[in-house]
């Protein structure tokens, strides 16, 4: 199904035409005078030069042509030579019937899906997640459902860190700790305990003592150094260990992954690509794109048109380890001969953006990755506190990703129950709980999506959890009254099904429906440019739009069936489109607020 403002340009183009100009200039955008006009249209200002006409002769010559036009009610060519145009109610009505019959309201799909990757987690093991895990979740999630709508194969990877030097802290300290564990006894040949022995909670104090242990006392960090080397050439006991690391810890991401409703179809990690890595290195060097500089192994990846240093990837360190480099490499590798993608997608801080643009040119130079393989990195900005810095907790530490959520609960169910107080009923406090957690997670996705990806910005919980405004609740609240509505009707006797969308009867219905017809430009734009904060911006204006025709229309009180049944109908497009909408942004409309 073509997209609106297609459909209004090419009626404008063959008026261009039917003047005599060339077609190319009836090219019609949203009109930046909405109090003047609904679209605008300058190509007559384009023609002027070519046709040695004022423009004004221009628009006047089109304008005369689309006095019969289906589409348009209303034409006006102004000076200096712009054409203001309204489009008729039966066109806008007739677009909307096709979007309401049309599967994804009409949105068009590829001629060929792509197969596309997203790397969208990175949480290393044994650590708890925090606030600055939040970004790539929730923007990572949405990319992913974005581009499934779009028609493509998308799979998701969280990308462990689950390998190195941080492995062999936690196993030292565990010696230290418990000497007599079965796992240190190299002359063991039985089965290890299927129980860890640890909890989460262990887990999570232990690694930030070793780390800071191994800061201070050499011969601890040596110890660190020989345990990781153990476990990467498979000692048994090192491997048991570290498997338990991975079982307790995974139990512990999938439970938070899960309250922020971010799904993973792959729970892949670093650990996963060493032992592919000493066969890409000798391919690398096999292919002459890998040599030694200063004991290292490296890449050159600078270009002749840099214009600022890049400086060569390095794939081995002087002592033979691997690096993040490394891994990320032969993880690229692994997920070409696995998987086929057209396009991986990598979520992380913006700050890496020069380390991926290496690993990028390297991954090119060396032939890990198809030509016409796309390579996409998206860093995101800082989440920051109200003093404008990174966020932290009132202590100064950084917050845990639950204790976040718990805080944002708690301030939501203090709103719901203050909001049934002001409107004199009582709250279940069962189900203001089970709402707040609806609404809460709206309020912590859409503060965050509704930004733009590489920008900073700030948590403001008083501003994200307001049911006015520019936030979460408040589009779920608009959800929640036009479910109301359609619930009341029904009560009344009407039904959902067999009603059709009629001509807009006003201003602010009009206004409604131009903003659906949106829809499909948007989800466009949303895919091509991985950008979900256009949904919002999108969404906001919706809901906006709705609020005005509802607060004008006495919509259950109107004695026109017709009418009554074609504002329904509007009304019920418009809840499908929104509910659509915050899918894709990774959360869902309660039934009562």
């Amino acid at each position: 199904m073509q997209k609106i403002l297609d459909l209004i340009s090419e009626e404008m183009k063959k008026a261009f035409e039917a003047a005599g100009y060339e077609g190319e200039l009836g090219r019609v955008t949203l009109s930046n005078r909405p109090d003047l006009c609904e679209y605008q249209c300058n190509g007559a200002m384009a023609g002027a030069k070519k046709y040695h006409k004022a423009p004004l002769v221009i628009a006047q010559d089109v304008a005369g042509q689309l006095g019969e036009s289906e589409v348009f009610s209303e034409v006006t060519a102004v000076a200096p030579g712009f054409l203001n145009l309204k489009v008729k109610e039966a066109f806008v009505r007739n677009y909307l019937r096709r979007m309401q019959e049309s599967e994804k309201f009409g949105m068009e799909m590829p001629d060929k899906a792509k197969k596309i990757i997203i790397d969208y987690g990175g949480p290393n093991v044994a650590k708890p997640l925090h606030v600055g895990h939040l970004r790539s979740g929730i923007i990572g999630e949405s990319i992913k459902r974005i581009c499934r709508y779009a028609g493509h194969e998308v799979i998701g990877d969280i990308h462990l860190g689950d390998w190195g030097l941080q492995m062999g802290l936690i196993i030292t300290e565990l010696q230290k700790r418990m000497p007599k564990l079965v796992y240190f006894d190299d002359a063991y040949t039985g089965e290890y305990p299927k129980e860890a022995p640890f909890t989460i909670s262990e887990l999570e104090e232990i690694y930030p003592t070793a780390s800071a242990k191994s800061k201070e006392d050499e011969a601890y960090k040596a110890a660190a150094m020989e345990a990781t080397y153990k476990l990467q050439n498979g000692v048994r006991g090192y491997r048991a260990l570290w498997q338990h690391i991975i079982n307790v810890s995974v139990a512990d991401l999938k439970r938070n992954y899960e309250n922020l409703q971010v799904e993973f179809d792959l729970w892949k990690g670093e650990s996963d690509v060493h032992d592919i890595i000493p066969g890409m290195v000798e391919e690398m060097k096999k292919g002459g794109y890998a040599y030694e500089s200063d004991g290292a192994l490296v890449v050159d990846v600078k270009e002749e048109t840099d214009t600022k240093e890049v400086p060569p990837c390095m794939i081995l360190k002087s002592d033979g380890a691997s690096l993040y480099n490394t891994t990320d490499l032969a993880t690229i590798m692994d997920r070409m001969a696995n998987y086929h993608p057209d396009k991986l997608i990598y979520l992380t801080d913006k700050r890496q953006e020069l380390y991926f643009e290496q690993v990028f040119r390297c991954a090119r130079k060396t032939k890990l990755v198809n030509e016409d393989t796309e390579l996409v990195h998206i860093g995101f900005g800082t989440m920051n506190g109200k003093d404008g810095k990174p966020f932290k907790t009132r202590e100064g530490g950084v917050m845990r990703l639950e204790n976040l959520i718990r805080e944002i609960n708690e301030e939501m169910i203090r709103k719901i129950q203050d909001n049934a107080k002001t409107k004199g009923y009582e709250v279940d406090a069962e189900q203001a709980e089970e709402t707040a957690k609806i609404v809460g997670l709206a309020a912590i996705k859409y503060g965050d999506l509704s930004n733009q990806a590489s920008k900073d910005y700030i948590f403001d919980m008083d501003r994200f959890t307001s049911f006015e405004g520019d936030t979460g609740p408040y589009i779920l609240y608009t959800i929640v009254r036009i479910k109301s509505i359609l619930s009341k009707y029904v009560e009344q006797g009407g039904k959902l099904t067999d009603i059709v969308i009629e001509d807009a009867t006003s201003v602010s219905e009009k206004d409604m429906m131009l903003e659906l017809a949106k829809f499909n430009a948007m989800m466009e734009t949303a895919y091509e440019e991985i950008a979900p904060h256009r949904i919002c911006a999108y969404i906001y204006d919706l809901a906006n739009a709705f609020n005005r025709f509802y607060h004008e229309t006495k919509i259950l009180t109107e004695e026109d069936n017709r009418r009554k049944a074609g504002w329904i109908a509007l009304l019920k497009l418009t809840k499908d489109v929104l509910e659509v909408c915050i899918d894709l942004l990774g959360f869902s409309a309660p039934d009562r607020m």
